[in-house]
């Protein structure tokens, strides 16, 4: 399993992260990038992250052996119209998309019969930070990597996928578009966006500096994610709308309990609550769940 050229769209924390881990394997030759961004781009090549650039993704792409697209998911049906009739015949073709269903119809869309050598990924791995400058050629050691197949797809394809992430480090595992979107929606999309909105809370009110100047571990802990891309997390929420819905209706039912349990003075309830929930955080922190 080797690549003599490889695609990079998109060379942010995930696409310069990949560049780095793939040039770091020695599973590659050369590594091509494209972005909206010149200087982004230039910081990627001089991080070693990307060989050289291109201006667009359709020259990015042109006689590449494989083809990571990681940019934000609303870009995906552009560079995907863009890319398909670059491609090489025997291209494989994967992403970084942090939703599935939208990803897999945008593929449909702009690669045509070319979509059986598209195989959908999400490198479970994100960070707060964002851009070339904070790509780790280890970012994706032990994560999970989420692989979600077509039926479409030979089975040599997917195992060759499969096992370039594994080389990476990742833990490779598979579901359906739909399961993904579903899971997704509720372990990683909702928390993003109560992160964003207690944010954006605090800081439209008046006493916001008096607020924030006391804020301290706590806050900083529950609100680190806030720090993360707007505009792709915009992207996600929107892609999965319908999923995220349905997880904050969830989470707003469970708030409401809460607020009953403090107009009750219910300090037995609420002392359950907090033990159950924090005996499920430690579970999974031990790795109980992997």
């Amino acid at each position: 399993m080797a690549f003599g050229k490889t695609a990079v769209i998109g060379v942010g924390l995930i696409g310069g992260s990949f560049g780095l881990a793939l040039k770091a394997s020695g599973l590659c030759g050369r590594v091509i990038g494209a972005g909206r961004s010149a200087a982004n781009l230039e910081l990627a090549v001089a991080r070693g992250a990307i060989d050289a650039f291109e201006t667009g993704a359709a020259a990015a792409v042109r006689d590449a052996d494989l083809v990571l697209v990681a940019s934000p998911v609303a870009q995906f049906e552009r560079i995907f119209l863009e890319i398909g009739p670059a491609l090489k015949s025997d291209a494989l073709v994967m992403d970084a998309g942090s939703t599935k269903r939208n990803v897999v119809a945008a593929a449909r869309k702009g690669l045509g019969d070319r979509i059986a050598r598209f195989v959908p990924a999400h490198p479970i791995a994100g960070a707060e930070n964002s851009g070339a400058g904070a790509a780790s050629a280890a970012l994706f050691r032990d994560r999970r990597l989420v692989l979600t197949p077509l039926n479409e797809n030979s089975k040599e394809d997917v195992e060759t996928i499969s096992g370039l992430w594994t080389a990476l480090g990742a833990r490779v595992s598979h579901m359906t578009p739909e399961e993904h979107d579903a899971v997704f929606a509720a372990v990683s999309h909702l928390p993003h966006l109560l992160a964003y909105a207690l944010v954006g809370d605090i800081a439209a009110r008046a006493d916001a500096a008096q607020l924030f100047g006391y804020a301290a571990g706590g806050f900083r802990d529950f609100t680190r994610i806030a720090s993360s891309h707007p505009e792709m997390w915009r992207d996600i929420c929107i892609a999965n709308g319908d999923r995220l819905l349905r997880e904050l209706s969830s989470y707003e039912k469970k708030l409401r309990e809460v607020g009953d349990m403090l107009q009750r003075k219910d300090a037995a309830a609420l002392e359950k609550l907090f033990t159950d929930a924090r005996a499920a955080r430690e579970r999974w922190l031990n790795g109980e769940y992997r």
